[in-house]
């Protein structure tokens, strides 16, 4: 037992021994065999020098990835830039998104009250609990009801205003494009057997069809010159008299806003160039001023 621990220590010694014994490292000239350079190496300083350029290796790479941008180039690495302007992309599309719904609430809240309801949001106010808001009881005033019927009046020919008791269907539902601006020289009178209304423009004007519809007739008679009919939607004719050109025949489908002739002076009950207009309604005439403005 007591030599093989006393030799243990000896073959450690041995061993720091070999590692801490001298090499000399020379070079020569093949030629000359003149000694160039002379280097005097121990194991342990060769393995120390590898181990510290190593590291030195290892903190220069690190450093180079860091803090150049050769690190975009290194899976898993990502744009700086990149990733600040993914952010800010974030914050704007959540601010768009926020005034998006403010607009749209807004837009509610004026359509609402322009259709005589309360706005939405204003339940969620605070209420002063010293008032006792059951007996209040809402009435229009006189002056309430002036106002509205005089908006009312105004919205009339408006293209987006429909009347309340409007149902799908009516006539009142309609849009109507008004078919030629100009001076109205013959109202609508139902009682004179004048089923429409002259309008007078100057010459070569286009006349455009009110609604959308199909050309159920083209022709000439004698009394009206060049004439033509459109069927719309819901049973409504118009009708368009004293054309000096027919622009649609037969059967073709026009969009309101088309033309379909041009105006003139045709036909025995004319004295110059003008449109006679006519609305038709299930089977009666209408007063086409009732849906539309002709004036300019």
């Amino acid at each position: 037992m007591d030599i093989c621990n006393m030799s243990e220590p000896k073959q450690k010694k041995r061993l720091i021994k070999k590692f801490r014994h001298k090499f000399r490292l020379v070079l020569l000239n093949d030629e000359t065999f003149e000694e160039k350079i002379s280097l005097k190496l121990t194991p342990l300083g060769v393995f120390t020098l590898m181990g510290v350029l190593f590291i030195i290796s290892i903190v220069i790479t690190s450093l180079v990835i860091a803090f150049t941008p050769l690190r975009k180039f290194i899976p898993g690495y990502t744009d700086v830039n990149l990733r600040k302007n993914l952010v800010q992309m974030v914050f704007r599309v959540d601010s768009l998104e926020r005034e998006i719904m403010i607009n749209e609430k807004y837009l509610n809240n004026i359509h609402l009250l322009l259709s005589g309801n309360p706005p939405l949001g204003l339940e969620e106010s605070k209420k002063d609990t010293s008032q006792n808001y059951k007996n209040i009881t809402y009435t229009k005033s006189i002056q309430d009801s002036a106002l509205r019927q005089f908006v009312e009046s105004e919205e009339k020919f408006n293209i987006f205003f429909k009347p309340a008791n409007a149902r799908k269907g009516d006539i009142s539902s309609f849009v109507f494009f008004t078919p030629l601006k100009g001076q109205i020289t013959n109202v609508f009178n139902a009682e004179k057997s004048h089923f429409g209304v002259d309008i007078v423009a100057p010459e070569n004007e286009a006349i455009k069809a009110t609604l959308d519809g199909t050309v159920i007739f083209t022709g000439w008679t004698s009394e009206t010159g060049y004439v033509i009919h459109l069927q719309h939607a819901s049973n409504i004719v118009s009708i368009y008299k004293h054309n000096s050109v027919l622009l649609k025949k037969t059967g073709d489908y026009v969009k309101a806003g088309n033309p379909i002739a041009i105006i003139g002076n045709s036909g025995e009950y004319t004295s110059g160039a003008h449109l006679h207009f006519e609305l038709w309604y299930n089977g009666l005439p209408i007063n086409p001023e009732t849906y539309m403005m002709f004036n300019k």
